[in-house]
């Protein structure tokens, strides 16, 4: 960032030396106009009006015009103003924040501290932080004097500007003076349909759409030139929203708590399926085993004994349920009978 301005912060005694940046950028696409028969550039010139010539920058004055009367003043008479030449952002009160209106807010600065000790630009800050408050200060920028507040952003003490009492207009609409009945109902709703959709605010999550569009045009257009078709491009128009017919504001309100919802159920339905899939295939799991084990043990026992060598029956049980924890109680019940065993399978021979 390259510093716009350099001044002080006068707090009572103390001056804080500081830079200003601006805090604030803007990302839209730059495009210029063409003449559209020839995409000749259209370039802006000032020409006077009384000797038709172009007139550089430099050799232009302003003027104020009163009932015919042009007052003109120069470079050199507007520098002379005192306001102008101030390089000090003036504390003039220490506020509570919630008492400045956002719709007083304008343009944004950083300021840097431009001293070899950070300590006073420091000290203000502490300042700030412990009496939980902001600066209403008064300073000169760019050809006018300004209304600011001083506020905390991280670090890093910001300059926010503030637009005059007077350049704020009152919202007086004469529909707004018409009496309006709102039901019970119809309050309950609106606060289920804000409880639906409240979140905590993450502007990382918005996007500019348009500027996305219109980088997407001019790729597509370089591709392709002028055989583009920007329904190819785009895809269908969406359907505008609200479109439909509303019988009224509670039908309204309705269809809208149900879409939200159904969108939430539906979110919360796919990242459920497959924990649900998994708990229930996890029983059958477990009862499988056992049935298997219980129909394999039978027909091995019944084909071992079907065997000429049915005398090393015996012994081999032991060995196999020694080893295998599923036999355990049988090969006790083999090692206290093995002449039963024996019988048993010369009989079913």
């Amino acid at each position: 960032m390259r510093s716009i301005w350099k001044g002080s912060i006068a707090f009572g005694l103390v001056n804080v030396p500081v830079k200003v940046y601006s805090a604030t950028e803007d990302h839209d696409i730059s495009l210029h106009q063409v003449h559209n028969a020839d995409g000749g550039r259209i370039r802006y010139q000032r020409r006077c009006e009384v000797c038709s010539k172009i007139v550089d920058y430099e050799d232009i004055d302003k003027a104020y015009e009163d009932e015919g009367r042009t007052v003109v003043l120069s470079r050199e008479e507007l520098k002379s103003i005192p306001a102008e030449n101030s390089h000090e952002i003036d504390v003039v009160q220490f506020v509570p924040a919630e008492q400045l209106d956002p719709i007083m807010f304008e343009k944004s600065y950083y300021l840097e501290p431009d001293s070899k000790s950070p300590k006073a630009y420091v000290l203000l800050r502490r300042a700030l932080e412990d009496t939980d408050r902001v600066a209403i200060v008064q300073f000169a920028l760019r050809d006018k004097t300004r209304l600011g507040a001083l506020r905390i952003r991280g670090d890093v003490l910001m300059l926010q500007a503030l637009l005059w009492a007077d350049e704020v207009r009152e919202g007086n609409f004469p529909a707004l003076e018409t009496s309006v009945r709102i039901s019970a109902q119809e309050r309950e709703m609106s606060a289920a349909l804000v409880d639906s959709m409240a979140a905590d605010f993450d502007p990382e999550q918005f996007t500019d759409e348009y500027q996305l569009q219109l980088r997407q045009l001019i790729d597509a257009k370089l591709e392709k030139g002028e055989s583009l078709d920007t329904d190819e491009t785009f895809g269908a128009p969406a359907a505008e929203a609200g479109s439909g017919d509303v019988i009224d504001l509670m039908e309204a309100l309705k269809r809208s708590l149900e879409k939200k919802r159904g969108a939430s159920a539906g979110a919360a339905g796919d990242a459920d399926d497959e924990p649900a899939e998994k708990s229930t295939s996890k029983p059958a799991a477990k009862a499988s085993p056992a049935k298997t084990t219980a129909k394999t043990t039978a027909k091995t026992t019944t084909k071992a004994a079907a065997k000429p060598a049915a005398k090393a029956a015996p012994k081999t049980a032991t060995k196999t349920a020694a080893k295998s924890p599923r036999t355990t109680a049988k090969a006790g019940a083999a090692k206290a009978a093995p002449k039963a065993a024996e019988k048993a399978a010369r009989k079913e021979a």
